[in-house]
């Protein structure tokens, strides 16, 4: 397989020569690297630098790898061989030990973003310095020099030589400094989290390094920063804060891997770089998926050519943690496996597989801690969360490790959603502890999940929306479709519509055909194509034949949902419908709480957790349901394909939203108001719950962003456009329904109103509003003045109800005129 044949160079990066069939992607450079000290000068006395025996005596503790690590009484040292200076190293950060409300309080979670270094020496020192990969350009080029130029490397800290290696091969130098400073590119903290704790200072003497441990490919510390500070994450009262760290320095790999451009229209993690030696007539920006290098062997090269089936050269392989509990390892195993069938589409059988980790007997050697090894680490805290990064060639985004970070509570987050959603249908979710091939099922679908991000596929928000509400519903269409949406990486989680009598309908989300997609998309080697650019063309005809098939739609994640089609927690085509077959679950399970939750001689706790999480789940729906007011569909297109990327909602669609609210939420939830379940599970709050939920729906509603949009609509498509005046009128219609009839308003309907004009009152103070929305106060100022009206004019009896009234209408009226 041939690779580039056009050579670009990374900003500041060594070039790495190679001569091989499969071509070049970096060329090397004619040029001596002008840090490099020359070989006579290495020989040079100097009265600080020791011989090699002086400073690594016959007592010290010595690990022999990427770069040798020595330990002498508290003193450890780097020893880098001369073949590793001025190479380019990858090093990642990690916090190790836990500490709670930092970094998600995990311990395995990357707290700086991956960085490149390259240790340089500089007469009898030694320079550690950060090289960036952000621009690039083919060193051949006159521009070269100019990226070169103005893209400096910085030093991050300089090293007194010590000694020269037994052979003058190599130098070594004292480490302690970097790791008992408070250095931003391998620390805990980023600048905005050393302000949220009142972080003073780093103490060095009470920070120090645990361990270092080299490998063939990667050299590992383990260290503990010690910080000052006077609002601390945990541990106020000690003023202290000790975190324990681990670096990892990895080895980029000598011949880089052809690169695939990243597309819009299908869903992969991404490296971004500036290309100033593209042939656009500016600078021009380039963007690469990551993934992992799978390549057939030497030998099968033309069977897969000729579409066979293939084993990879170097399959991508995880071990299971030592420390994980032996019955949950079939099952995170098996959703490590369930991937296998997807990379058949790429071209490759057995590509992807679980293996238990070997023991001392056998190997003794082995550690998760080698960037070889790629390890599900099952992390012993109280998060209910797992994790699934990867480590990437920052010049290709080739993945070279993946540590997928198992957290033991994630169970407890998987009880509750399996309950919430499926238990008015699922024997099986009724309870509080599941029997365990019921959590084992869980267990793997997560861990299908998480094995999907390690291989560069982020979130697909768009996925479960391509399946039809109804459709949900049945056994022979879910079962056929691999559950209730498209894609495992879509936070479907589990099948909430589906009611009593629909049979024995899917109810897990497993590997479906878009993830199958997806991965051909990624991994399906193109011989024809020497370049990415090449593959261009061929990669677009692929998409463009799944196009009209919204099965193979991506939708990516966003922090506000803009497009109604692409939420997280979400099913179905149609929010409404989805949301109101969920309620209805819902009403069924809250009588049944106590029963469900029943533990023997237990107390409360569950039952008040579970009812709180039914409270959740039904604000998602609420929130499914906003997004579609004034939201606008985001479909990625290219100019070859003729319709347009955004489209915002039609005004029916939009119409029924407001209707669904008015129903499902501003007309008083009763049925979550259980007497029975409250007095078991809450002292008081209830009611402010309720208000609390329409508060937070209505502030939405009226948001600036989201009339903006609707604004927009309007002027572009008119009375065909659902507007800001006709959503107030529902509203106000809706929420104020009883002033129609003079009917008794009751207390949660008078939070209700309340809310409502306070909302619209805070709205009309608010100062940033864009100017594209100068009609917005004045429509918020005529709804408030239609409301009084109507106030002024109605004739309730109920006394409570017409107190309540009559101050609204005085609070109205001190909105519109505060004098």
């Amino acid at each position: 397989m041939q690779l580039l044949t056009k050579t670009f160079i990374v900003l500041m990066g060594l070039a790495i020569g190679t001569n091989s069939l499969h071509g070049q992607i970096f060329k090397k450079k004619k040029e001596e690297a002008p840090t490099m000290e020359k070989k006579e000068d290495s020989k040079k006395k100097d009265s600080k630098i020791k011989k090699y025996s002086d400073v690594i005596t016959k007592d010290a503790v010595t690990s022999k790898g990427l770069v040798h690590t020595h330990k002498v009484d508290d003193i450890h040292y780097f020893e880098i061989p001369d073949s590793v200076l001025n190479q380019e190293l990858l090093i990642t950060v990690r916090i190790s030990g836990f500490v709670k409300n930092l970094n998600f309080g995990g311990a395995g979670v990357e707290s700086r973003p991956q960085s490149v270094i390259r240790w340089q020496r500089k007469n009898n020192q030694i320079l550690l310095r950060a090289v960036s990969y952000n621009s690039v350009a083919n060193f051949e080029d006159p521009i070269y020099q100019s990226v070169r130029n103005n893209n400096f490397e910085p030093i991050i800290m300089a090293f007194d030589i010590k000694a020269f290696g037994k052979d003058s091969s190599s130098v070594v130098i004292d480490v302690n400094p970097l790791f008992t400073t408070d250095v931003d590119l391998i620390g805990p903290m980023d600048e905005r989290e050393k302000r949220q704790f009142g972080i003073r200072a780093l103490d060095a003497k009470r920070s120090y390094i645990e361990k270092m441990r080299s490998f063939p490919k990667n050299t590992e510390v383990r260290y503990v920063l010690t910080y000052n500070g006077n609002a601390l994450p945990d541990n106020r009262e000690t003023g202290t804060m000790s975190v324990e760290m681990t670096l990892n320095m990895v080895e980029l790999p000598k011949i880089p891997m052809k690169p695939r451009l990243y597309d819009d229209r299908v869903s992969y993690f991404s490296i971004n770089q500036t290309n100033y030696s593209s042939d656009d007539q500016r600078a021009s920006d380039q963007r690469f998926i990551t993934k992992w290098r799978l390549e057939p062997k030497d030998e099968d090269i033309e069977k897969y050519k000729r579409g066979e089936l293939v084993e990879p050269k170097n399959p991508i392989i995880y071990y299971i943690d030592p420390a994980t509990p032996m019955k949950w390892r079939p099952y995170l195993k098996q959703g490590v496996n369930d991937w296998q069938r997807a990379f058949e589409a790429a071209g490759f059988k057995n590509a992807i597989m679980a293996k238990d980790p070997p023991t001392p007997e056998e190997d003794p050697d082995w550690s998760p801690e080698d960037v070889r090894y790629s390890v599900i680490r099952y992390v012993s805290t109280d998060i209910q969360n797992a994790m699934g990064p990867h480590v990437h060639d920052p010049r290709t985004g080739e993945i070279i490790e993946s540590d997928i970070i198992w957290y033991h509570n994630v169970m407890n987050l998987l009880r509750n959603w399996f309950f919430i959603q499926t238990a008015a249908i699922n024997p099986e979710a009724r309870g509080v502890n599941f029997k365990e091939e019921v959590m084992g099922r869980l267990i793997r679908f997560v861990s299908a999940h998480e094995v999907g991000h390690t291989l560069g596929l982020p979130h697909n928000m768009g996925a479960s929306a391509a399946y039809p509400v109804d459709s949900l519903r049945s056994p022979s269409f879910t079962k056929r479709m691999g559950g209730p949406a498209p894609s495992i990486m879509d936070y479907a989680r589990f099948n909430y519509v589906a009611q009593p009598g629909d049979g024995d309908v899917a109810l897990m989300p497993d590997i479906g055909p878009y993830d199958i997609w997806s991965i051909e998309f990624g991994y399906k080697l193109i011989y024809d194509a020497a370049t990415p650019e090449e593959e261009r063309p061929i990669i677009n005809d692929w998409i463009k034949q799944r196009a009209k098939d919204p099965v193979f739609r991506f939708g990516r994640q966003r922090g506000l949902a803009i497009d109604p089609t692409a939420q997280t927690e979400d099913l179905g085509d149609n929010s409404m419908k989805a949301s109101a077959y969920g309620i209805e679950n819902l009403k069924r399970i809250v009588p049944n709480l106590i029963d469900w939750t029943n533990e023997n001689a237990g107390n409360f706790a569950q039952l008040k957790e579970l009812y709180d999480q039914v409270w959740v789940q039904y604000g998602r729906y609420m929130g499914h349901v906003t997004a579609n007011v004034g939201g606008v569909y985001e479909y990625y297109k290219t100019y070859d394909q003729k319709e347009g990327i955004y489209t915002h909602v039609e005004k029916e669609r939009q119409k029924e939203a407001v209707r669904f609210l008015n129903q499902q939420l501003f007309n008083t939830p009763l049925w979550y108001i259980n007497q029975e379940v409250i007095t078991r599970a809450e002292e008081f709050g209830v009611a402010e719950k309720i208000r609390g939920m329409q508060e937070r729906t209505l502030t939405s509603l009226i948001s600036p962003e989201r009339l903006r949009r609707m604004s927009e609509n309007t002027a572009l498509n008119g009375a065909k456009a659902y507007g800001i005046i006709e959503l107030f009128d529902d509203l106000s219609e809706g929420i104020f329904a009883e002033l129609r009839g003079n009917q008794t308003i009751d207390i949660y309907r008078r939070n209700l109103q309340r809310t409502f004009v306070e909302v619209l009152e805070k709205a009309m103070k608010e100062e940033r509003t864009p100017l594209a929305l100068t009609d917005m106060k004045a429509v918020i100022r005529g709804n408030l003045k239609d409301l009084l009206s109507r106030l002024t004019q109605s004739n309730i009896v109920d006394k409570a109800s017409r107190y309540h009234v009559e101050d609204l209408a005085a609070k109205i009226k001190a909105i519109l005129d505060p004098k």
